[in-house]
C-alpha cells in the first residue's frame, strides 16, 4: 500500500518552490512526482527586500499570504500530474522560505513565512510545518536538517562518505562508514547566494549559467584571501548561516577594504573561488578520511563550479547523488517530505552532533484542515 508524503523547498535564491511527491513504500527515495512552482518576480523582490532590511516589516503577513498561495498551487500543480487524489497523501512537508535566521542571537530565532494552517486548509492535507523551532528550543542551530535524510539515503558501511549541497548556502554532512561515529554536518559558508547576488546586480540575469561569467573573470587572490579571514570560516561547529551573514553589503564592504579596483567579472571569480575554498578548507579541517563525495543542490549544475571544486579535492572521488537514487535538484524537497513522516511517527528527526541541540527531537508542527 502507497505511503504518499509530499515535500515542499524554497531556498535562499527565491526562484521557486520544489515539490516532490514520494512513495516511502516503495524506498525512502521514490519519486511519484516533481514539480517546480516559480515564485513570481513581484513576490521574488519583495522577500528579497525582507531579507535584506532584517526587519520584519507590517506587510511580513501578505508576503506569507502570498507565499503560501504560491506554496499551494505547487500542490495542486503536482497532484494534477498524477491521478493521485489529494486524500490518498498522508501528510505535506513545508519547509517555507526563511527570512530570518539567527539561531545564536538573543532570542534564537529562526523565521520562514509560509502558514502550514493555510496549506492544510485550501489542499485538505495534514501538513507539517515550522520544522527548525523544535530543534532550536533544544538548545541547536535549526540547521542543517537535510542531513538526517542524507544519512538515511547515502551512509555505507563499506566507505567514508560526504555529502555536499550546493544551494545559496553550501553544507556539508559526514557520513562516518562507523555507524558508532556521530555524523557532523554544517554550513560552510556562500555556494550560490553571493554569485547570485553580484550578476543580478551587474547583469540582471538570475544566476551565472554553467559559471560562464565567473569563468570570464580572473581569481583576485588578494582579495579571496581577504574574503576568507571573514569570522565565520573559523567559527567551530555546529554552526548556520545565512543571507544575513553574506549578502552584496559583505561583498561591498570586502572591496572597499580591498584597496585597489577590480573587475566586475575579476569578483565574480573570485565569488566562486571562496565557495570551492571554503568548501574544501572545512572538508580538510573535518572529514580528512573522505573517500568519496556526493554533490547536490542547484549549484552541482554549474560546470564551472564542479569543475573548480574537483581541482582542488585532491584526488577525491566525486560523485552526485542522482548516482544513488536522489536526484540532486530535489534533494532537499525529498528530505522534507521524509522529515513530514517522521513527525507523524512520532520520531526524531534532528541529528544534535550536527545542530548542536541538547537531545533528538520530532521536528514540525502539524496543521489539519479547519472544520
Amino acid at each position: 500500500m502507497p505511503e504518499y508524503f509530499i515535500g515542499l523547498m524554497s531556498g535562499t535564491s527565491v526562484d521557486a518552490i520544489d515539490a516532490v511527491l514520494m512513495d516511502f513504500a516503495q524506498s525512502n527515495t521514490h519519486i511519484v512526482s516533481n514539480y517546480s512552482q516559480a515564485i513570481s518576480t513581484q513576490l521574488r523582490d519583495d522577500i528579497n527586500s525582507l531579507i535584506a532590511t532584517r526587519q520584519l516589516p507590517k506587510n511580513i503577513e501578505k508576503l506569507d499570504k502570498q507565499f503560501t498561495e504560491t506554496s499551494c498551487e505547487a500542490v495542486r500543480q503536482l497532484l494534477k500530474n498524477t491521478s493521485i487524489d489529494a486524500k490518498q497523501i498522508s501528510a505535506i512537508g513545508s519547509h517555507g522560505q526563511t527570512v530570518f535566521h539567527d539561531p545564536k542571537g538573543i532570542p534564537h530565532i529562526s523565521i520562514q513565512i509560509g502558514n502550514a494552517q493555510m496549506i492544510a486548509n485550501a489542499t485538505g492535507i495534514p501538513t507539517i510545518g515550522n520544522f527548525r523551532q523544535a530543534d532550536i528550543d533544544a538548545g541547536g542551530q535549526g540547521a542543517p536538517l537535510a542531513c538526517a535524510y542524507h544519512a538515511k539515503v547515502l551512509q555505507s558501511t563499506e566507505e567514508e562518505r560526504l555529502v555536499v549541497n550546493l544551494g545559496g548556502i553550501a553544507n556539508i554532512t559526514k557520513l562516518p562508514k562507523d555507524k558508532d561515529e556521530p555524523i557532523i554536518g554544517f554550513d560552510t559558508g556562500p555556494a550560490n547566494t553571493l554569485m547570485d547576488a553580484w550578476i543580478q546586480k551587474h547583469l540582471n540575469k538570475p544566476y551565472d549559467q554553467d559559471g560562464n561569467w565567473a569563468q570570464s573573470g580572473k581569481v583576485n587572490l588578494h582579495l579571496l584571501e581577504q574574503m576568507l579571514e571573514d569570522s565565520y570560516f573559523t567559527n567551530l561547529p555546529p554552526k548556520s548561516t545565512g543571507r544575513e551573514h553574506f549578502n552584496l553589503e559583505w561583498i561591498q564592504r570586502q572591496l572597499n577594504s580591498c584597496g585597489s579596483p577590480i573587475t566586475i567579472q575579476d569578483v565574480q571569480a573570485t565569488l566562486l573561488a571562496l565557495t570551492t575554498h571554503s568548501i574544501v578548507d572545512s572538508i580538510d579541517a573535518w572529514c580528512p578520511q573522505t573517500e568519496k563525495l556526493f554533490l547536490c543542490g542547484g549549484g552541482s549544475e554549474n560546470k564551472y563550479l564542479v569543475q573548480q571544486l574537483e581541482k582542488i579535492l585532491d584526488g577525491k572521488v566525486l560523485r552526485y547523488s542522482s548516482d544513488y537514487g536522489a536526484p540532486t535538484k530535489w534533494m532537499e524537497a525529498m528530505a522534507f517530505a521524509w522529515l513530514a513522516k517522521l513527525n507523524l511517527e512520532n520520531k526524531p528527526g534532528n541529528i544534535p552532533s550536527v545542530t548542536g541541540a541538547d537531545k533528538a527531537v520530532v521536528l514540525g508542527e502539524r496543521k489539519d484542515k479547519l472544520k
